[in-house]
């Protein structure tokens, strides 16, 4: 009798993911900002190798796409970290007062490099933004202003922000593995 075999293949093996190569103990801002770094980089380790493939939808009637997650992530890090905690007043990338969810309804169903390589840049200014915010910030209990929930503190926020991205890693699970077959933690 033979063994078994997976019916699904592994982005990466466990010697070669760094990511969870970081501290298990410590304050609560070093174990917050690495628990957020792996939340990051597993969603670009969901996207790795594609380009047309980004814009795979997930099934009718949903527009969902890992290229519309990459543009919903980039806003959510902006939202939180430039504007409701450093009060800078921009405006978002993506949605529009017409259609809020342009983020990922917006995002090109086969898309060319150039346009996946902008969301990519556009993700990695905003992650380069809040990273430089929490590490310059004094103390996790600086607070800024949201209009969806009031006065928010960095604490909240970066709590916050690693559980947008485990969902949304979730749905990267399923993008990825519709698109072709590969699965990984």
């Amino acid at each position: 009798m033979s063994a078994s075999q997976r019916r699904i293949t592994f982005f990466t093996d466990a010697a070669s993911d760094t990511r969870y190569q970081g501290p298990s103990t410590g304050d609560e801002r070093t174990l917050l900002t690495d628990q957020l770094a792996i939340q990051r980089a597993t969603l670009k380790l969901k996207c790795t190798g594609l380009t047309k493939e980004m814009g795979v939808r997930s099934a009718e009637p949903s527009a969902l796409s890992l290229l519309g997650l990459v543009r919903h992530v980039t806003d959510m890090e902006r939202r939180w970290f430039r504007r409701d905690l450093a009060g800078l007043g921009v405006e978002p990338l993506y949605p529009t007062p017409d259609n809020p969810d342009n983020d990922i309804d917006g995002a090109e169903p086969d898309p060319g490099p150039e346009t996946v390589a902008a969301a990519w840049r556009a993700w990695q200014d905003e992650v380069a933004f809040a990273e430089r915010f929490v590490a310059d910030a004094p103390h996790l209990d600086i607070e800024g202003d949201s209009p969806w929930r009031g006065t928010v503190s960095l604490r909240w926020v970066l709590i916050h922000v690693i559980q947008e991205y485990a969902r949304h890693n979730g749905h990267a699970d399923l993008l990825r593995e519709r698109i072709d077959g590969a699965v990984g933690l």
